[in-house]
């Protein structure tokens, strides 16, 4: 208690004067970010003491708003059983061709990657090469009882999101485990494609990454290495399949050659685990006459905490936009349904997700145990850092084009003069880069919203990412309060129509994530 009033005492007094030029709204909106990335919330890291005060003035917050407690046991809070996790050791790689057996070199052909839900990885099988892994190479491939490697990649045709999505180790060794595969090797792909290289991979290999207890992502066919070009050229070597005609069709953009190669792999993977503990906050606005049916408005609150000092010697990351502004904007809205004095047809959860730094880690742990009943919540809509530093024109809704909440969100778009656009920069594949995406694993259609590239647009989102981006500079200093009212405004719009809306969402027929997990109307 000492320890929150003397925080609080700080906060007092490095509070600059009110400012006059602000309406009452614009004031609002302002001090929940200027409380929010306070030098003295230190950059709200997962874990931290700094992001436990937050979650209490979320809480707060969400309290003055109308809203009911939508935590556990009639709580504010859901406690995530976070795990932090890293490789405890280099772990052994020895892979035995014709008889003979070759140790592979840690950090020079192979780093071992950590699996929190198998700590102790001890693997033995003969090597077959699925090519991105995908499932469409398993097409005549027994895997049952080997080891699967796979270019940590996916097909090039897919589009980006696809690909994204299929690229990330999980994906492919949950398509592996269902092939009968007892554990995954991942190979760095072509320069030109690599999404993390194995270089850059050795520099962060015993780094610590964060998911929580109980989730089972590649535990039945654990990724457990991960092989640079040299390690990957020993385990070819002697093979029909060989490795420089993989790359040639890798950089080529063409189907790669599959099959057993020949070879055997013995390996450990050894995991070093902690245990910490942060909370999703929830708070509910009860719906009238739809109030079993919940619409879902998220935003992350965390950042990354204290890091490297900048040219000025600051190491505090604020993380104003990123995201204390998506979360006061999120509060905004939950005080403007209260001010209307009319309830929705649905009912609203506004739900602040932690550890999304981390790897979408908070959302993910509610969407697969939601403190409402499962099937129950029928869109999710994720605000994440809105750049709001310019004049927007426009705006980007990352999974618009895969359920009917694009068309709701286009409508309710235009009545407030904005309009929907397509991601400028598919390229990046954000839709699998914020907590939508979590929903969206479950079977929930979802959107996340982002300013978008018109007018001013383009070169203020470049602006920002180049400077202030996951650096101390992004301060409260940065927001414009009038666009950031704009913003809270087009924000209720659209939860009120989704809200309101006669039907649920649907995911559009045929779409892969919604086929995938299984959404509504999808098949």
């Amino acid at each position: 208690m000492k320890r929150a009033l003397l925080l609080a005492a700080t906060l007092l007094a490095a509070t600059p004067a009110f400012a006059q030029d602000l309406s009452k709204d614009e004031a609002a909106l302002k001090a929940h970010v200027q409380f929010l990335a306070s030098d003295a919330m230190k950059g709200r890291d997962t874990g931290s003491p700094e992001l436990t005060i937050a979650e209490q003035y979320v809480a707060a917050q969400m309290l003055a708003a109308g809203l009911k407690p939508a935590g556990v046991d009639g709580t504010w809070f859901q406690p995530v059983p976070l795990v932090a996790y890293k490789s405890a050791d280099h772990g052994t790689l020895v892979m035995t061709r014709g008889g003979v057996q070759t140790p592979l070199e840690w950090g020079k052909d192979y780093v071992a990657r950590a699996v929190p839900s198998n700590p102790k990885v001890a693997v033995a099988g003969p090597v077959v090469f699925a090519g991105y892994g995908s499932e469409a190479e398993y097409k005549g491939l027994n895997a049952k009882g080997a080891i699967v490697a796979v270019l940590r990649d996916s097909p090039h045709d897919l589009p980006s999101d696809i690909r994204a999505h299929s690229s990330q180790p999980d994906q492919q060794a949950a398509v592996a485990a269902r092939h009968g595969a007892v554990g995954v090797i991942l190979l760095e792909g072509n320069a030109r494609h690599a999404i993390f290289p194995f270089a850059v991979s050795v520099g962060y290999a015993q780094s610590e990454a964060m998911t929580w207890a109980g989730s089972d992502a590649g535990g039945g066919a654990p990724p457990f290495a991960y092989l640079g070009f040299d390690g990957a050229a020993k385990l070819f070597a002697g093979s029909k399949i060989k490795w420089d005609a993989v790359l040639v069709a890798d950089k080529a953009d063409k189907k790669l050659p599959t099959g057993a190669i020949g070879v055997t792999i013995t390996g450990t993977a050894n995991t070093a685990i902690r245990k910490l503990s942060a909370n999703n906050v929830a708070g509910l606005l009860p719906g009238t006459d739809k109030a079993g049916e919940y619409v879902v408005i998220s935003a992350h609150l965390d950042h990354v905490g204290v890091g490297k000092p900048d040219a000025k010697g600051d190491t505090i990351y604020n993380g104003a936009m990123d995201n204390a502004v998506g979360t006061a904007s999120m509060l905004e809205v939950a005080r403007r349904f209260q001010a209307s004095g009319k309830a929705p047809s649905r009912s609203i959860l506004f739900v602040a997700v932690t550890a999304e730094e981390k790897g979408l880690v908070g959302s993910e742990y509610f969407a697969a145990n939601p403190t409402v009943p499962k099937g129950s919540i029928v869109a999710d809509v994720n605000l994440d850092m809105p750049i709001l530093t310019y004049n927007f024109v426009d705006l980007v809704a990352y999974g618009a084009d895969r359920s009917t909440v694009g068309k709701i969100v286009e409508q309710a778009a235009a009545a407030e003069g904005v309009k929907l656009v397509p991601d400028p920069t598919p390229e990046e594949a954000s839709f699998v880069r914020s907590d939508h995406y979590s929903f969206v694993k479950a079977g929930i259609p979802a959107v996340s919203l982002d300013l978008g590239p018109g007018g001013e647009g383009a070169a203020a989102t470049k602006e920002f990412l180049d400077k202030h981006y996951h650096q101390p500079s992004d301060q409260v200093e940065l927001i414009n309060w009038k666009q950031g009212l704009r913003f809270v405004g087009l924000n209720y719009a659209i939860a009120r129509a989704i809200a309101d809306g006669a039907d649920k969402p649907v995911w559009n027929k045929g779409d892969f994530f919604g086929t995938l997990y299984k959404g509504p109307m999808a098949k």
